[in-house]
């Protein structure tokens, strides 16, 4: 599991560490990873370090003298490395000093050519977007130039991933220490490009009661994913009912039930107006009520069905809420479930329950998230390129790793929804299963997109392949 901590924790780590350290070997030991990662990325792109062109986009600060330092070690391998300073007058002089020792210069202006680039201009202590004089030195980076973040992308906020204004755009981050929030979130995320870690002796979680953000990875979900047993029956391996579809949209009821048979679930009892569209396409479907281990309620349902809503949150059983079912949800009666809810909205969906724009939910995506499981009382998948999951303050946000802008598409949604409310129907805590299902759901959406476009149907069909992970 990836896990990321906020920038006032790995800042109390670095000072124990630091304490017990030679002064200036933690930078060293920054700055060694990090050259030895430009190293890599040269050979790959060029067969070699030596004769390199390699520009330096230093700040003032310690992320400065890490780019400094790096640049003087590849200087010492036969790269030509040309620092640029975004403030003359404040510029790390152990690093600089290093730099010119090697024979690396420099310059007031950034070359029109390079084949790697360096951004030390802003650390994780940056907020608030870039300055003038340091986003003028992020136009100028040269086309075709591999672009690399010193442990973040300048102008991205460390702690949230986002971005006020201009930022760099890296193809390759490498951070120190530990993973920071904003390299896993978007849009950050989508400006750290291929995230290197670099362990320097960090131990953040010493000095923090939790992380902040936790990215599965695949052992971890394959570890969470039930297993039919020799004592199983499709009793036990969990029952999900799916209130769906309408006359207008009974397709999203198709796609939610294909999702919670291939979710793994024991059986699938669908309620709703689309019952010969679903028996006709799946006909091991239940239809009609019955009891079950956990509903899903919400896709295509439509308008004037919210007494279908309410009867199932007054089910005490896991109650997955998606899309037309989360309309007029009542915050006070969610708190008051003793069962567990689980909400999916998409970014729209969520600015509607918030009372909030679009553009906000969309720029602050962990802040919405965490707003929204706080307020109503409910674990929350917030979709989007990074799908996050929340439920309240006693654990990290889960970050996916797996999504694909292939999976914005109609229908995608439901299926995903089916998955988790199989997920919650076999006795996964609601985090779990959403995390699992938003896992499973973006490779699967990986492999339905590999030749063509992405349709939901190809989404739902895919999930077998996807759950071997």
């Amino acid at each position: 599991m990836r896990t990321a901590y906020e920038v006032e924790d790995v800042r109390a780590a670095e000072r124990e560490l630091m304490a017990r350290l030679p002064e200036g070997a933690l930078m060293q030991r920054a700055a060694a990873g990090l050259a030895a990662a430009c190293a890599g990325l040269l050979k790959t792109a060029r067969g070699a370090v030596y004769g390199a062109r390699i520009v330096l986009l230093v700040g003032p600060g310690d992320n400065g003298g890490d780019a400094l330092y790096a640049g003087a070690r590849l200087a010492r391998r036969g790269a030509g490395v040309t620092a640029v300073p975004m403030d003359p007058q404040r510029v790390h002089a152990g690093g600089l000093a290093a730099l010119r020792a090697a024979g690396g210069r420099l310059a007031e202006a950034v070359p029109d050519r390079a084949d790697l680039v360096l951004d030390g201009l802003v650390g994780i202590g940056g907020r608030g977007g870039l300055r003038p004089a340091a986003a003028a030195l992020v136009e100028r980076i040269p086309a075709g130039a591999v672009v690399v973040a010193v442990d973040l992308p300048s102008g991205v906020d460390a702690d949230t991933g986002e971005v006020a204004g201009a930022a760099v755009r890296a193809d390759v981050t490498v951070t120190f220490g530990a993973y920071k929030p904003g390299l896993l979130i978007e849009p950050g995320a989508s400006l750290a490009g291929e995230v290197r870690l670099v362990d320097i002796g960090l131990d953040p979680a010493a000095a923090a009661p939790q992380a902040a953000a936790e990215a599965l990875e695949a052992a971890d979900v394959a570890a969470l994913l039930p297993r039919p047993t020799a004592t199983s029956d499709k009793y036990r391996r969990g029952v999900v009912g799916v209130i769906a579809g309408s006359v207008q949209y009974p397709g999203a009821a198709v796609l939610a039930v294909a999702g919670a048979l291939r979710g793994g679930a024991g059986a699938v009892r669908y309620v709703g107006p689309a019952a010969e569209a679903v028996l006709a396409r799946y006909p091991e479907t239940l239809i009609g009520r019955g009891r079950v281990q956990a509903w899903v309620v919400g896709p295509g349902l439509g308008d004037g069905r919210a007494a279908e809503v309410a009867q199932a949150l007054a089910d005490p059983v896991p109650v997955l809420v998606d899309a037309d079912g989360l309309r007029a949800l009542d915050p006070a009666a969610l708190r008051a479930r003793t069962a567990p809810t689980l909400l999916t909205p998409h970014a729209g969906e969520a600015a509607a329950l918030l009372g909030s724009p679009r553009e906000t939910v969309e720029s602050g995506r962990l802040a919405a998230v965490r707003e929204l499981a706080g307020r109503y009382g409910a674990t929350t998948l917030l979709k989007g390129a990074t799908t996050l999951v929340c439920d309240g303050a006693a654990a990290p946000v889960r970050v996916n790793p797996t999504g694909s802008h292939w999976l914005a598409t109609a229908g995608s949604g439901d299926v995903l929804s089916g998955l988790a409310g199989s997920l919650l129907a076999a006795g996964l805590a609601a985090r779990d299963a959403a995390s699992v299902a938003a896992y499973v759901h973006g490779l699967a959406g990986r492999t339905a997109a590999r030749d063509a476009p992405l349709l939901a149907q190809d989404l739902a069909e895919a999930l077998p392949e996807a759950w071997r992970l």
